[in-house]
Formats: C-alpha cells, sequence, structure tokens
C-alpha cells in the first residue's frame, strides 16, 4: 500500500518537500525574461517558421533555467533575511533543508550552460554572463545586492537585457543589429525601476540585515519618483529613436502605453509603500506591451534593411 510523504518528515530525513523545488525556482518570475526573449525573437526580422525548437529551447533557457538559477541562488544566500521578511519560503522554513538550497543552485547552472552550448556560441556567451550576474548579485563576497543602485541594474540587465539579446541572437545566429542592442539595453536600464519597486516589500527586514536597497536608502517616497523617472525616461528615448527609424505608428502606440503608466504613477507616488506592488501588476504591463512594440518596430527595419 503507498504512503504519502508529509512535508515535515521530507525535511526529517534531510530531503526537500515535494513542492519546495517549484517554489524555490520562483515560476511566477519567469514571465519577464521569457517575454523579453519573445521580443528578442520578434525583433530579428527573422521568421518563425523552421526555428521553433530553438525558439522553445530559448525560452525554456531564459525561464527556467537561467532565470530559475538566479532564483535558487538568491533564496540560498537571503535565507537570513527571507527568515524575516518571508519565513514560509522553503529555505526559512525547513522545507528546503540542509544546503539543498545550493545545490539545486548549482545544479542549475550547470544544466543552463549545457543548453546555452547547445544554442550556439553568442547564447553561450549570453547565458555565462547572465549567470555571473545572478550568482555575484546574491553571493558575497561582491553580493550587488547589498546597494540597490547595482543590484537592481544586475537584475535589469538579466531580466531584459540579455534575454532580448538572446532570442535575437538564437534566430540571427549572429550578433544582433545595432538598433535591436540599443532598445533592448534601454529596457533593461528602465527595468531598474521595477526592481525598486519590487523591495518595497521587504524595507523591514532589508533594513534589519543592512541590505541598502533604494527604499532603505532613500525613503519610500523618493525611491518611488526615482523608480517612475528612471521608467519612464527610457521609453521616452525609444519613442524618439523610433521616430528618427520612420517608424512613426509604433513610436505612437508606445507613446500611448507610456501615457497610460504615467497616469497609474500619478496614484502611486501617492501611496508608494502600499501601491507598489499594485503598479507592478497594472503599469509593468503597459511597459512590457511596449517592449513588444518595439520590437514589432525593429521586426520592420531588420526586414527592410535586408530587403
Amino acid at each position: 500500500m503507498a504512503t504519502s510523504v508529509s512535508p515535515a518528515s521530507s525535511a526529517i530525513r534531510g530531503l526537500p518537500a515535494p513542492s519546495a523545488l517549484l517554489e524555490l525556482l520562483k515560476p511566477i518570475t519567469w514571465f519577464a525574461p521569457m517575454w523579453a526573449f519573445a521580443c528578442g525573437v520578434v525583433s530579428s526580422g527573422v521568421p518563425a517558421s523552421g526555428h521553433w525548437p530553438v525558439i522553445v529551447a530559448g525560452i525554456v533557457l531564459a525561464g527556467p533555467l537561467v532565470c530559475a538559477t538566479s532564483q535558487a541562488a538568491n533564496d540560498w544566500y537571503d535565507r537570513h533575511v527571507d527568515a524575516i521578511n518571508e519565513p514560509n519560503r522553503p529555505i526559512p522554513s525547513g522545507r528546503m533543508p540542509g544546503r539543498w538550497g545550493l545545490y539545486v543552485a548549482l545544479a542549475w547552472t550547470t544544466l543552463s550552460l549545457s543548453v546555452a552550448a547547445a544554442l550556439g556560441v553568442w547564447i553561450l556567451y549570453a547565458a555565462l554572463f547572465g549567470l555571473i550576474l545572478a550568482w555575484i548579485y546574491s553571493a558575497p563576497p561582491l553580493r550587488l545586492k547589498q546597494n540597490g543602485w547595482w543590484g537592481n541594474a544586475a537584475v535589469g540587465l538579466c531580466y531584459e537585457g540579455l534575454p532580448w539579446f538572446t532570442g535575437a541572437a538564437v534566430m540571427a545566429g549572429a550578433l544582433p543589429d545595432h538598433r535591436i542592442l540599443t532598445v533592448a539595453l534601454l529596457y533593461s536600464v528602465g527595468a531598474h525601476g521595477i526592481m525598486t519597486l519590487n523591495d518595497f516589500k521587504s524595507v523591514e527586514g532589508d533594513a534589519r540585515m543592512n541590505l541598502r536597497s533604494l527604499p532603505v536608502q532613500l525613503g519610500t517616497d523618493r525611491a518611488a519618483r526615482l523608480a517612475c523617472l528612471v521608467m519612464a525616461l527610457p521609453q521616452l528615448v525609444v519613442i524618439a529613436l523610433l521616430y528618427a527609424w520612420d517608424r512613426s505608428g509604433h513610436a505612437v502606440f508606445v507613446a500611448g502605453l507610456l501615457a497610460a503608466q504615467l497616469v497609474l504613477m500619478s496614484r502611486l507616488l501617492k501611496n508608494p509603500r502600499e501601491k507598489a506592488a499594485w503598479y507592478n501588476g497594472t503599469g509593468t504591463t503597459l511597459y512590457v506591451l511596449g517592449m513588444l512594440v518595439a520590437a514589432f518596430a525593429l521586426r520592420a527595419l531588420v526586414q527592410q534593411g535586408a530587403a
């Protein structure tokens, strides 16, 4: 007769609870890099037909592998902070006992590099760079997340710029067009503001553990104003570039999305501590839709240049 294994008995035996691994890898965080990878695929100008196995492998690399690796590493090195902010997380709760969190992060790193190597040299370089950033973001001695300026920049690049680059590179089989690189970098800069808002949920624990997130350094009101500015300015540059590249229709669309974000930002700034999570679910959605619009503009430009 089969017997079920409870989380408690698994932890007692030194094994992770059945649900703890998936929770450690935080699937909800995979969307951003997977979306950015898809934007890269679109912007490359290369038809998807005939490339679907590579596209699917790249999406898996961006989300369930590289992003998941960063989440596992972050939870391992943040276990003392999570004991204050989120005590029910797998490691502080004991559902991921011993050093299993570290072992998972190392195993996922190896798996990520193996898949990236199979996709090509540019993808391998991008994945290696992203994994290095993921580890130095969380791990001592650098532990970039100890300062919100550096930590948010690293996460923004890993979540937006690198996956976008990877998606374009895997389709082109070469270094992507310079306009693709420029737009991907601009959206990475804007993601710095998104990461700042994400830090609002853990201000108390960060302050107690000497993690100098921007809400801790600047206070929540100033940090929210900075986040809005950092999110808006790169989009203004994207709009200007699209106009300069004769993609005025796409520029107007992105401008409309930015205008809607500004309306939501005004509400955010009235009570940033309470509204930060709300804005990450509303304004950020408009931000990533603008990424896709820009990707279609780049697609038309690349195809026009190739014609």
